[in-house]
């Protein structure tokens, strides 16, 4: 009877015992609270979902009791217990504090690294904030460690209320929540200690910020060089690569208060950027700008990674807090980020092209570390994309530092950058050095070719009797091949006159040789020949093989001081009597066929009559929009009888595009006294337009 009696009441003991709730959290106990601080570590409890009733200090938040668990607080809720979760979860921490004796039990709370916004309550009531709950919520991309002032505190809880974003592409399930532990103390030290966080912060990003420094030293340089020369393309595309890593570091890098939206929205379009201009540099570097297909498809795959990058960017200004477009966003943030992923191995494509071609050590020093940091950059990349399903770490590993350097960590990206900007800065220096030394010995021939013309062009051209003649010489940008001459020669007791006028195709030292050697040959024929034809035909022999593939057009006419004007053309625009075009026989240029032939043409002039010579310059006047002077326009021009400089100012006004000479010549009435007009620039101004 004794056993069974015992046995009941061991049985009813234990079902009291069983039936008893858990008793309430055990406080964190500190005495003696001074000039100090404490990290407030141990378990916490938590709580998934969203009550205002979970910070007040009377709220029952035994373990198990009403879905309150404990968690540890230096780790994330996903690296523990709740993976991948999103929404909101509360912490709440019993404590009680007992200050040093003679100081005020005031108190400040350091909290360092929670993911992603969150509200302080002590005791039921709002402490502070960083980011803003939903709905409508918003965080910062990156923030230093806050501080609470606490105010005076001896026993409660201290509760923090946490909202975690929907996942992007590239995050893993183990985030949310706390990821350092509290730190709890009086208002001096917390200060000191979130300023030594601070210092330490600033001193492992000192290499960072001197190489971002850097690249934003030559992204000025670049694009101020390339403002006084826009032809130099690959400055511009320097400036463009370099922009990148300055914009994403006040996007990212220095904790600005900017937020997670408007930092990704903007950042996404930037590095993207960045990629793009990689390419162009890469293009011209490796010389393959010459290729037009790859440089149509590089233009393709950044017109297509741009906007990408930019809607990629978009997605982050919508509400990810709102749970009815939550999965459609990250399906969309998904498919923008493997289109630009796939973007990044165009260098690659662009390196295997470059492979075939010999290339100094400076662009291969490029292309090797172009290949490296793309490389790493993509597999990242591609190895963070879906990690939280995947559970790769081959990303994570990617970012541990090699090594450090006075808190600096180095890891494979950061050298493989920093080997990419120098080897594109020696690089854009051999290319800028090499096409100065280009456009130094092209100004030198520029400049030996237009003095070499300018001793071509007579300055003073001497009268024919019988005759008014004005002529008009302008050349356009470059030194070109123009050439005119008036040579005065006596045969038989008679005074006649040689004009020789013509264009050398080409520009630069080798026309203006050209030229020289027809003016030289034309002034020796002339002393022995007075027909036209036979000095075209002098002529045409001495250039063979002279001229390269390029050929000269010419137009010598002979006047007579009774009226007589005998002409022989080749290639050359034919000239107009008054209003109406001279017909003559279509010959070849000279120095095409040795044994061309060349024919004469006689006219008589009479008093009054207005012969105009010119050079295709004057029909070949265009306007900015790619109008032609056109044949109608220059046939109304001499329907008016122009001289030389009103000719050469119409088609100056309409838009010159080439050299443009022009001569008038005017017979005379009987007794009227010859004039000779010639209109050029001086000798400076000649040199300014070569």
């Amino acid at each position: 009877m004794r056993n069974s009696l015992c046995l009941a009441l061991l049985l009813i003991l234990s079902a009291i015992a069983f039936a008893a709730p858990e008793p309430q959290p055990a406080p964190l106990v500190i005495h003696e609270l001074g000039k100090g601080s404490v990290e407030l570590g141990g378990p916490w409890q938590f709580h998934l979902g969203d009550d205002p009733a979970f910070a007040a200090a009377a709220l029952d938040d035994r373990t198990g009791q009403n879905g309150w668990e404990e968690l540890k607080s230096d780790q994330s809720w996903g690296s523990q217990t709740h993976p991948g979760y999103i929404g909101v979860a509360w912490y709440r921490k019993h404590l009680h504090v007992s200050p040093a004796t003679g100081l005020k039990p005031e108190f400040s709370l350091l909290l360092h690294d929670i993911d992603d916004a969150y509200e302080l309550y002590w005791n039921g009531v709002l402490v502070g904030r960083n980011g803003k709950m939903p709905p409508h919520g918003k965080h910062y991309y990156d923030q230093p460690a806050q501080t609470f002032n606490l105010g005076e505190m001896h026993d409660g809880v201290l509760a923090l209320r946490v909202w975690k974003q929907a996942l992007s592409s590239f995050d893993s399930d183990q985030l949310g929540g706390f990821n350092a532990t509290p730190v709890l103390g009086s208002p001096e030290v917390i200060a000191a200690t979130k300023a030594e966080i601070d210092y330490e912060w600033l001193r492992g990003r000192q290499y960072h910020f001197a190489i971002t420094t850097l690249y934003a030293l030559v992204m000025v340089l670049s694009f101020l060089s390339w403002l006084r020369d826009r032809s130099q393309r690959v400055l511009l595309w320097m400036a463009v690569f370099c922009f990148g890593p300055v914009a994403a570091i006040f996007l990212y890098g220095l904790r600005l208060p900017f937020s997670w939206d408007f930092s990704v929205g903007w950042g996404q379009p930037v590095l993207a950027l960045q990629d793009i201009g990689l390419w162009f540099l890469l293009l011209w570097l490796l010389e393959l700008d010459e290729n037009r297909w790859l440089t149509r498809i590089t233009r393709g795959i950044a017109v297509v990674n741009l906007i990408s990058a930019s809607l990629d960017g978009s997605m982050s200004l919508l509400d990810w807090s709102n749970p009815a477009i939550t999965a459609a966003v990250q399906l969309a943030d998904a498919i923008f980020t493997a289109i630009t992923t796939i973007a990044e191995f165009w260098p690659l494509v662009l390196l295997a092209y470059a492979a075939r071609k010999r290339l100094d050590p400076a662009r291969w020093a490029v292309a090797i570390s172009a290949f490296l940091m793309e490389m790493i950059l993509v597999v990242r990349v591609a190895a963070t994309q879906g990690v939280r399903f995947t559970h790769w770490t081959l990303g994570q590993r990617i970012n541990l530092p090699l090594f450090t350097v006075l808190g600096n960590a180095f890891t494979a990206a950061t050298l493989a950058q920093t080997a990419l900007l120098f080897s594109i800065i020696y690089a854009v220096y051999r290319n800028a050095r090499e096409e100065h030394q280009r456009r130094t010995e092209m100004e030198q021939e520029l400049k030996s070719a237009s003095e070499l013309q300018q001793v071509l062009i007579p300055e003073s051209l001497p009268s024919i009797s019988g005759y008014a003649v004005t002529s008009a010489y302008r050349p356009a940008q470059e030194v070109g091949g123009d050439f005119f001459q008036i040579i005065s020669i006596e045969r038989d007791g008679r005074n006649s006159s040689l004009i020789i006028l013509g264009d050398v195709s080409g520009k630069g030292l080798r026309a203006a040789m050209s030229v020289s050697f027809i003016v030289g040959t034309a002034r020796t024929l002339a002393e022995r020949h007075s027909s036209p034809a036979e000095i075209l035909s002098g002529i045409n022999r001495g250039l063979q093989g002279r001229l390269r593939g390029g050929f000269a057009t010419c137009l010598v006419v002979r006047l007579d001081g009774d009226g007589r004007c005998v002409l022989s053309n080749a290639g050359h625009c034919a000239p107009f009597l008054n209003e109406h075009e001279i017909q003559l026989p279509g010959v070849l240029p000279l120095g095409v066929v040795a044994d061309a032939r060349y024919e004469e043409h006689a006219i008589q002039l009479r008093t009054g009559d207005h012969l105009v010579l010119y050079t295709d310059g004057l029909l070949e006047a265009r306007t900015n929009a790619g109008e032609l002077f056109s044949f109608e326009r220059l046939t109304r021009l001499m329907a008016r009888h122009p001289n030389a400089e009103q000719a050469l100012a119409e088609a100056q006004t309409f838009g010159q595009q080439d050299d443009i000479t022009v001569l008038t010549v005017t017979r005379l009435a009987a007794g009227a006294e010859s004039s000779t007009q010639f209109i050029a620039p001086p000798l400076a101004k000649l040199r300014a337009i070569a």
